[in-house]
This record gives structure tokens, sequence and C-alpha cells, in this order.
């Protein structure tokens, strides 16, 4: 009987997810589906603003003088594993010093699904960043066998913001973490700042101690997801850094980090390789990939966008060719931020557009998630201890104890607020180069359609799905959400 029972559990088990399966295939179709635009422009009010209500209806061939975004919901690509950004120690401590209302009006305005944008990201660092009031370490200087390991100093402020957050969204943040630097006597300029690498005696103690990090903010109650390997790691800043070449990461994985975790039974954290910028990702792809003992514990591959710093363009399509040459690995942005902080400049609209630009375009080549680098800073910019202050999508006057919302906070949101967990890409693309667009596939059966002019003049397009259209109009410098 009990043979029987497990029999027929089974079989309705198949079922189950043979249906799921079918349903994860249904076509897409546009039958008795409404069309709700939200849109953000400039010079107006409008902020993330239900401004219209459309419907399908028979589509011709479309012209060539007539502007139109074409969605095939039947080409699918990579599944959306969130957006989000980093609580940093700058954060965190400019968010203790708001008022309790305050405090509870940011984390809706990032975490609540529908008073907010609904952040599902979250990145944090592993000791100090130039992001902190100072650097600091969780052990004492010179301890190699890490006996005097404890996160007390994150428990003051960052822990606390990282909990309220993962409470107020929903009790769930996909959590992943990065170092900036190990501790000075590991590395090879005996500094945690200006560079340097480690040193090869040290590289277990280094992948033990990403354990007792991962061990202790988990005894917290803060699941943690993955984490990079470093932070930057050709990049010799005046801040915490530390640099590895592409062979010198392939190995501290393959040899240590990937047997550690999984020797200490975290072998389901993902590892995260690169965590730089877009101009030489394809050459740390191509070595740590191309070496199936490391490749075997790489999640995938997190980049930055900051490869403009040369006075080049921006590198969309090595995005592209990373995933095109391994698509069985995954991508993340893990950092990006409008650089040199100007208060006069809190409400310039190119700054919200260059996150628009650079969300479509890495969804379009294959990223699977975008995370923001601070979610909140000061009126300076900061804290930062070396000086390298930033803008963050929202910031605090702390004299004033006001919140001020930034360009930037609502580009993200077109995204983070429509797309939501588990979505499919599907095909999206714009006949004028006047408009940027990209698609998801919600697993309610809607999809989302971001949208985003950036010329001077209002636009009115067509959205064309198979033989059903809508004409949609956009206005100057702005993106817009279809949901349908």
């Amino acid at each position: 009987m009990k043979n029987n029972s497990f029999k027929i559990l089974c079989f309705l088990f198949s079922l189950t997810a043979l249906a799921q399966q079918q349903n994860s295939k249904k076509e897409f179709t546009t039958n008795g589906k409404k069309i709700t635009v939200y849109t953000t422009a400039e010079k107006s009010d409008l902020r993330l603003t239900a401004t219209d209500n459309l419907v399908f209806s028979a589509s011709q061939q479309p012209l060539e003088v007539e502007i139109s975004v074409f969605v095939e919901p039947s080409k699918r690509f990579q599944t959306f594993m969130g957006i989000g950004g980093a609580i940093t120690d700058a954060s965190a401590e400019v968010f203790a010093k708001l008022s309790k209302e305050k405090q509870t009006e940011f984390l809706n305005a990032y975490y609540d699904k529908q008073k907010g944008i609904g952040y599902s990201l979250l990145r944090t660092t592993i000791q100090s960043s130039d992001f902190s009031s100072g650097s600091y370490s969780y052990i004492e200087e010179g301890d190699k066998d890490l006996k005097t390991f404890s996160i007390d100093h994150d428990k003051q402020y960052r822990i606390p913001l990282i909990k309220q957050a993962i409470k107020t969204a929903g009790g769930k943040l996909t959590t992943y973490v990065a170092p900036w630097s190990p501790n000075a006597f590991m590395k090879s300029n005996k500094n945690v700042l200006k560079g340097g690498t480690l040193l090869p005696e040290y590289y277990q103690t280094w992948a033990d101690f990403y354990v007792k990090f991962i061990k202790a903010y988990e005894k917290e109650g803060i699941p943690i997801w993955g984490t990079s390997t470093q932070n930057e790691p050709m990049a010799i800043q005046t801040w915490e850094s530390c640099i590895y070449t592409a062979e010198a990461e392939r190995d501290f994985i393959k040899n240590f980090l990937g047997p550690t975790l999984k020797k200490e039974k975290l072998g389901d954290k993902k590892i995260i390789v690169w965590d730089h910028n877009r101009d030489l990702m394809n050459h740390r792809a191509n070595v740590i990939y191309s070496d199936p003992e490391a490749s075997k514990y790489v999640w995938g591959m997190g980049f930055h966008w900051y490869e403009n710093w040369s006075g080049g363009a921006l590198m969309f399509d090595n995005v592209a060719k990373v995933k095109e040459a391994y698509p069985d690995k995954e991508l993340l942005f893990t950092e990006g931020c409008v650089e040199k902080f100007d208060a006069k400049k809190y409400q310039f609209w190119g700054n919200g557009e260059r996150y628009g630009t650079s969300m479509i375009n890495d969804f379009n080549n294959g990223t699977a998630g975008w995370t923001d680098w601070n979610i909140l800073l000061d009126q300076n910019g900061g804290p930062n201890h070396v000086g390298n202050f930033c803008f963050s999508p929202i910031h605090a006057d702390t004299t004033t104890g006001e919140l001020i919302y930034t360009p930037s906070y609502y580009y993200i949101g077109h995204f983070s607020k429509f797309i939501r967990l588990d979505a499919v890409r599907v095909s999206s693309a714009v006949s004028r180069s006047a408009l940027l667009s990209t698609s998801f596939l919600n697993t309610d059966g809607t999809i989302a359609t971001v949208v985003m002019n950036h010329t001077d003049n209002e636009i009115i397009y067509n959205l064309i799905i198979a033989s059903e259209k809508t004409a949609v109009k956009i206005p100057a410098h702005a993106i817009q959400t279809l949901v349908y």
C-alpha cells in the first residue's frame, strides 16, 4: 500500500512539474491585453507616473518614417535575478542619522514593491571600502590564524540596516559580498590601500577569511548567496584595493577559495569573478573559464561601468561577447555610480539617462541582474575616508533630515518595479536610434517593456507584437515602462 501511495505521489508530482514547464513555455498573446504606461520625464512632474491606458489593434507593415519597437515574446533569453544596490558602511552611517519617519520612508522607497521600486539584490563589503568612515579589519593585524575574527564593527550600523532592508523586502534579498583588500600583513605592499598583491603564503588564510565572514553574517540571520573574489582586481586605488592578474585569480579560486568553501559546506555559495570594468572582462573570462578546475567553482562574472575613465566609449559589446563565448556562465552588473559629487547636479537628468542606457544595453547583452553602488549618501556625497565623493540615487541632507531623490532613482525604478524575479528576457528591438528598449516576460504572463528616449524631441512610436500594435507618445528625455 505504501509503495502504491509513493507511486501516486510521484505521478502527481510529475503532472505538476509538467504543467509548470508547459506554463513557462506558454505562448504569449495580446488578445484582451491592456497596456498601462508609466512615465518619468525631464521638465515635468512625471515620476514613475501612470500616464496612459492603451489597447492593441491590427498592425500592418510599418513605414520607414515611423519609429517602432518590435517585441517577439517567443524568443527567450536569460532569467532575471533582480536589481538592487549596495549597503555600504557609508549608507548605513547616514541612514542611522535619519529620523524614524525618514528611515521608514527610505526603506519603503527602495524595498517595498508597492510603495517603492522593489529592490531584490543587495551587495555589501567584506571589511572596509572607500565608502567607510575609515579603514578597519575584522581581525587584529598579524593574526594569521584568524583567532581574533569578529564582525562587531558591522553590528553598529551596517547589519541593522541590512536586516531592516530584508524585512521591508518581504523577508528575502539575494545578498552577495566582496572584499576590497586583505589585511596589510597579507599583502606585498604591507598596506590595505594602494593596490599590492596577496602574498602566496596567505592564500589559505584569506580563503578562510571568506568562510569566517559568511558564517558570521549567516549567524546574524543574513543568508549570503555568493561572493566575488575581489572588487576591481586591476585597479591600484588610493583606497582599499588589491591586484589579481587573471592567472592569479584563477589559481586562487581553483586551489584555495573554491575547495575551502566546499570543504566548509559552503559549496552552494556562488563565486563571481572579475568584478571590474567591461574593458578587460573578455580576457578574464578566457583565462578562468578555459581552466575546467577553476571554472567548475565559478557561477559567473561581475562587471562595472567605469571603463570610460580613459576617455573612450562604454564597451557594451564586450558583455555580449562574454555571453556568446560562455553561454553557460551568468553575468551580473555589480557596481556603477555617478562619480565626482556636486550638489548642484542632484537633478541633472543625464545621470538618470546614464543608468537607463547601461541597464538596457546590459540586459540586452545577457546580464541576469544589475546592482547599483551606495543606496544612500549624505549631502557631501560621503562619508568616504579618501575623499572619493560620489552620487547615489537617494541622498540625505543630514543638516535638515530631508531625503533627496535624484533622476537615477526613478530610472532604476522603471526596471526594478515592473520586472519581477524569474522573469525571462524576450526579444526587443527598435527601428531608430532615438529610442532604446528591453523587454521581460514576467512569470504572471505580463510583459514589461522599457523604452527610453534620450533625444530633445517628443516621439510617437509603435509597439508591435506579431500582427498587433499600439501607438505610444514618449516625451523628450523620458523613460517609460509598458506593462501588458
